[in-house]
């Protein structure tokens, strides 16, 4: 089994996001060993991106806050190897498209791996182009995340009989952001994947309040809230380490219950 289907097998996962290098990588680099200890299951950090069309406000601002620190992928790959020392929460990064391909797939793919990365989300990547990073993903023993939203609809068939790792639902149609309330049926979208394959879906966008996790949890196998701690990131800035690790500590709470 692999580490990020293993998440799922102790309980409803929880899975923090953090843009990494925001406000800079030594906060990054003390936030997931932290992060791991306050509970999260299974740790992603966004690669900054100059472009990031899925992304609301909030993780738009942190990106370039990253940037502007002087974050790179070749910094990030190194960071990434100074916390396997701490830390063995499973990792994924969750990127664009064109950041892997200006660096080289099979290269940029090769160097998650070997620094300790075990996933690669790429949420602008449509599930018919996987193959330009599948191979490479499979030769370096990284699961390549499938994401299904409430338009796939017939598509989330044969997105699920070809996922691996999890399969990441997302919940709301738009960019990233906290939200009010989910109306997407969460369960109905967890059902048809089931029933192609029994795997692990974890559902973001949106999620905000441990009472949204705990719904959510109710019908899915992770939670995944991304706005709602790079917005404390951007709100505590150097000082974010102890405010993150409550908030992680409580949505874990509210989704073990």
């Amino acid at each position: 089994m692999s580490r990020v289907r293993d998440v799922f097998s102790k309980g409803k996962a929880f899975i923090p996001f953090v843009t990494a290098g925001d406000p800079n990588l030594q906060v990054t680099e003390n936030l997931i060993p932290a992060m791991a200890q306050a509970g999260a299951d299974f740790i992603e950090l966004g690669i900054p991106f100059s472009d990031p069309v899925a992304e609301g406000i909030v993780i738009q601002e942190a990106d370039k806050r990253a940037l502007d620190s002087g974050t790179t992928t070749d910094k990030i790959f190194d960071m990434v190897k100074r916390v396997r020392k701490k830390t063995d929460v499973p990792l994924g990064f969750m990127t664009y498209i064109n950041p892997v391909f200006v660096y080289g797939s099979r290269t940029f793919i090769e160097r998650a791996a070997d620094c300790g990365i075990d996933a690669l989300i790429v949420p602008d990547m449509p599930f018919e182009e996987k193959e330009e990073l599948l191979p490479y993903c499979h030769e370096y023993g990284i699961d390549l995340i499938s994401l299904i939203a409430p338009t796939s609809k017939e598509r989330i068939q044969a997105i699920a009989a070809e996922a691996e790792g999890f399969v990441y639902c997302v919940s709301s149609m738009g960019v990233t952001g906290v939200r009010q309330e989910i109306t997407t049926d969460i369960g109905q979208m967890v059902a048809l994947v089931k029933k192609v394959q029994n795997i692990p879906c974890a559902v973001g966008f949106g999620i905000s309040t441990p009472q949204q996790a705990k719904a959510m949890a109710g019908v899915a196998d992770g939670i995944i809230v991304g706005s709602a701690i790079v917005k404390l990131i951007g709100q505590y800035g150097e000082n974010c380490v102890d405010p993150v690790c409550q908030y992680v500590k409580k949505m874990k709470e509210a989704v073990s219950l």
